[in-house]
């Protein structure tokens, strides 16, 4: 009998208390995570859109500079890309030499509060 009463005294388990601060301390660290992984994915969405607010901003540089004659003003245009809308709000105006036109460009997500991308570039005056 005193074996029995050595082995049941070895072999005790977990406390109710050790257990509940075991998961108290496991659910604080999920919790956590959690968070950070969804900083982690609220960032890199928000990354993507101004990377490809960037391609579109340039894109639509590339195409002004190919084009024949540049109309001077403002102009609100519609893109697709990634199957996403984005509108790009665009001006042209005369630059402090005359033989440069002054294109800024303001991208943003149809529908979306914010501009993700703006750019300011430089187009030959076919006028001059």
């Amino acid at each position: 009998m005193g074996n029995a009463r050595r082995l049941a005294a070895d072999c005790q388990g977990f406390t109710l208390l050790e257990v509940m601060i075991a998961l108290a301390i496991f659910a604080t660290l999920a919790a956590a995570v959690l968070s950070a992984s969804q900083f982690v994915l609220k960032q890199s969405a928000g990354l993507e859109d101004r990377l490809l607010g960037v391609w579109l901003a340039d894109n639509q540089l590339s195409e002004l500079r190919l084009q024949a004659a540049t109309p001077l003003g403002q102009q609100r245009l519609t893109r697709r890309l990634d199957q996403r809308d984005w509108i790009l709000q665009q001006r042209i105006a005369q630059a402090r030499d005359p033989r440069l036109l002054q294109v800024e460009i303001q991208v943003s997500r149809a529908g979306g509060p914010s501009v993700v991308h703006r750019t300011t570039g430089w187009l030959r005056n076919r006028h001059e």
